[in-house]
């Protein structure tokens, strides 16, 4: 029988304040059109001359898209070596700026809160903000939201 790993990160290692940067991804014009196509397809996701003439300027990323990225940039970062018993959901989403073809995304992550759930001793909140950035070092997408933890005293039961 193969034991599974001990994850990384638990409520305890997510400080009120600490913030980290993490992941890169350049948006090419056919992922953009791609996921576009299947899930968002408003001509300035689909058509760069759509896209030049829109308020955007240029082929843009849907809004979902690049909340998908930062997920994914999450995931590989910390999410997927942690005790994460999934969310509650987002307190606030706002699309700063848009995301164009050939721009590079990052993700800042700061702790805002975090606490032990008051009926689940064993399971902590952590209040998080997410920006993605782009390679101007603009912020174009910030979310904000509770995750669920197992504190790193759960696992020895």
């Amino acid at each position: 029988m193969t034991m599974k790993p001990q994850p990384r990160y638990f409520w305890e290692d997510f400080a009120i304040g600490s913030v980290r940067e993490f992941g890169t991804h350049t948006l090419g014009r056919d992922e953009i059109v791609r996921f576009a196509s299947e899930f968002d397809p408003q001509p300035f996701h689909l058509d760069e001359e759509a896209g030049k003439q829109s308020l955007f300027g240029g082929l843009a990323a849907s809004g979902w898209h690049t909340c998908a990225l930062v997920m994914r940039m999450m995931c590989d970062d910390y999410l997927l070596d942690s005790s994460s018993l999934g969310s509650p959901g987002l307190e606030q989403l706002k699309w700063l700026k848009p995301v164009l073809m050939g721009d590079t995304l990052r993700v800042r992550m700061t702790v805002t809160d975090a606490r032990p759930m008051t009926s689940k001793p064993h399971i902590g909140l952590v209040r998080t903000r997410w920006e993605a950035l782009n390679q101007r070092d603009e912020v174009v997408l910030v979310m904000e939201g509770w995750n669920m933890f197992r504190r790193r005293a759960d696992t020895a039961s």
